[in-house]
């Protein structure tokens, strides 16, 4: 029956990709001219990507992986309705390895029907008129074995890596330039440091120094353009999007992130995925999402979006791979979505980048063939690539103009007056399930909170102590259920009060006086906002501007508190005092 279902299956690609998408290329020459083309996407998201990595290859039949996640199975009349809503380019993720045979043995090759079923599709797309984008996607978590300190299991890691992208560049080596390979998802970077255990006996969670993560991110990625080249055909000259530092727009924008050398000019392009803020875009109710819209909001944005021009200006075309205000599986839009979404499309066209939404069914209803929200629908349909680049380039960017300058400056009453002299001190806080927030980031936004939630600022107006809180009794839910990140944030602290640290005086959780298990330290990101982390687990190197007020730096930790503790799991309220003092 396998055999008879690949043969099946192998037909049916032969005659997609034998009609229109292969009649003749129409691919523009350079990779500016490409993300034009390129125009709004979108991505097939929660389909091919879908694996239960606990239980490996589990079945012989290609549609038990593409519905474990909740998605139908995708057929051309799928494709066709992306193509009819406004979308010119779909990204297929894909779990490639969890469908091969255990790494762990040595041995990587991609199941012959799952890769099969996955080229049908492909092709299915380039006959609806789309950009295809193919990437490997996190896949289980196996990118961990790339960090481990054991040799054997490092190398097996690029072994696999690099066998896995010669089956693929084989198989649609055919396939021409409408088909367009990513070397990852947002694995290259953090996610080093995953736990291999499913994959291999090397189980231990290994902390890579932040350079070495670079050098590592710059290898794989050079290895992933020499091998697909190496691959013939189409692959001589195919375009290739190259994965940025977990695709994250400021890490990728280091200069320790680099792109890597081609054999052919202007066929790169560089991936980075954009949910800022997170509180607002990945809450998945409405009534859990911090509010979105303001002026600084909006500029935000902006200026974020605008960094990646730095890439787009040395000839790399940029596809900000993954984005959107996601809305839950009954597509019930966030308020502002729409506004959301307009403001990012118009940037978009104006730099000249190629955005493609994530999507699990939760925008356009792949059943249905529409979109949930008109309104959503609309636009997308109104934005759709085509008329004069420059002309349309000029109207997106006098309408995202606009759309700030209408932007009310805050939605709160009685708000801090703000302004170059202004210092507040504040709690930066993410639930442990992401859906409750309050003003994460170095710049200070209080408008960002998870609506009923109560902080408490204060402004900072020279040396002594100062208490910040947060009290989430009046949520939706009523408490935090631990947190993701925290920390105290100080607005201008570098600037106005260069050099003065914060020493942690009393910490209560729901009244009670808690007792740090780690010593907490002053430092910055960004050279102006002052930073006490209370849970961050993604630091591993102790910054070099880390500071205490009292003594030595011993002991210090970016991790001062034990979520295993029981009262992390019911937070109604949280308090701190502190002292802010220049450091003797």
């Amino acid at each position: 029956m396998k055999t008879a279902i690949c043969l099946l299956l192998a037909c049916c690609l032969c005659a997609s990709l034998g009609s229109g998408a292969r009649a003749g290329d129409g691919v523009p020459d350079t990779a500016l001219e490409l993300v034009r083309a390129m125009g709004n996407g979108t991505n097939l998201g929660n389909t091919f990507e879908a694996c239960d990595a606990s239980r490996g290859r589990f079945s012989s039949f290609p549609a038990d992986y593409e519905i474990l996640w909740g998605q139908p199975v995708t057929t051309p009349e799928m494709l066709r309705g992306l193509k009819d809503a406004g979308f010119d380019t779909i990204r297929i993720p894909v779990a490639w390895m969890t469908n091969a045979t255990r790494l762990g043995k040595g041995d990587w090759t991609i199941d012959e029907a799952y890769m099969t079923r996955v080229a049908q599709v492909v092709g299915w797309a380039l006959d609806a008129g789309l950009y295809v984008i193919l990437n490997d996607h996190w896949d289980g978590g196996w990118w961990g074995m790339f960090g481990s300190n054991t040799a054997a299991t490092a190398a097996l890691a690029r072994e696999a890596y690099q066998g896995m992208w010669q089956q693929i560049a084989a198989r649609f080596r055919d396939a021409d330039r409408h088909l367009i390979f990513e070397s990852a998802n947002e694995e290259l970077g953090d996610r080093f440091d995953e736990d291999s255990a499913l994959y291999c006996s090397d189980s231990i969670r290994h902390l890579l120094p932040d350079a070495r993560r670079y050098e590592l991110t710059n290898e794989i990625n050079q290895l992933f353009v020499d091998t697909v080249r190496a691959a013939g055909g189409y692959n001589a000259d195919r375009y290739l999007l190259i994965a940025g530092y977990g695709t994250n727009i400021a890490k990728t924008c280091d200069m320790r992130f680099k792109m890597p050398k081609d054999t052919v000019p202007d066929r790169l392009l560089i991936s980075v995925h954009y949910y800022d803020p997170w509180s607002y875009c990945g809450a998945t109710t409405a009534s859990g999402a911090t509010r979105w819209g303001t002026r600084a909001d909006m500029e935000y944005m902006k200026t974020t979006l605008g960094r990646m021009r730095q890439f787009s200006s040395q000839g790399y075309g940029v596809v900000i791979g993954e984005y959107g205000a996601l809305p839950g599986s009954t597509g019930k839009q966030k308020d502002n979505a729409v506004t959301y979404h307009r403001l990012f499309l118009d940037l978009c066209e104006q730099y000249n980048y190629c955005g493609c939404l994530w999507d699990t069914s939760g925008f356009y209803n792949r059943r249905a063939l529409r979109f949930h929200d008109e309104a959503m629908g609309a636009l997308y349909l109104f934005a759709r690539a085509e008329g004069d680049p420059a002309q349309a380039a000029a109207n997106a960017g006098a309408d995202a103009e606009r759309l700030i300058a209408e932007a009310p400056e805050t939605f709160l009453e009685n708000a801090i007056e703000l302004d170059d002299t202004t210092c507040v001190a504040w709690i930066m806080w993410n639930s442990g399930d992401w859906q409750q927030s309050y003003s994460v980031g170095d710049t200070y936004t209080p408008d960002s909170v998870t609506p009923g939630l109560k902080p408490t600022d204060a402004v900072i107006d020279g040396p002594g102590d100062y208490t910040v809180a947060l009290d989430f009794t009046g949520t939706d839910r009523g408490y935090s259920n631990s947190t993701a990140f925290s920390a105290i944030g100080i607005r201008n602290g570098e600037a106005l009060h260069p050099g003065w640290a914060v020493h942690v005086k009393s910490f209560k959780v729901n009244g009670q006086d808690y007792t740090l298990k780690g010593r907490p330290y002053t430092t910055s990101d960004d050279g102006r906002c002052t930073r006490v982390n209370i849970y961050n687990a993604w630091v591993s190197d102790i910054p070099a501007d880390a500071r205490v007020l009292y003594g030595p730096n011993i002991g210090i930790k970016p991790v001062i508190i034990d979520l295993n503790d029981p009262v992390f799991s019911h937070i109604e309220t949280i308090e701190i005092t502190f002292t802010y003092a220049e450091k003797k």
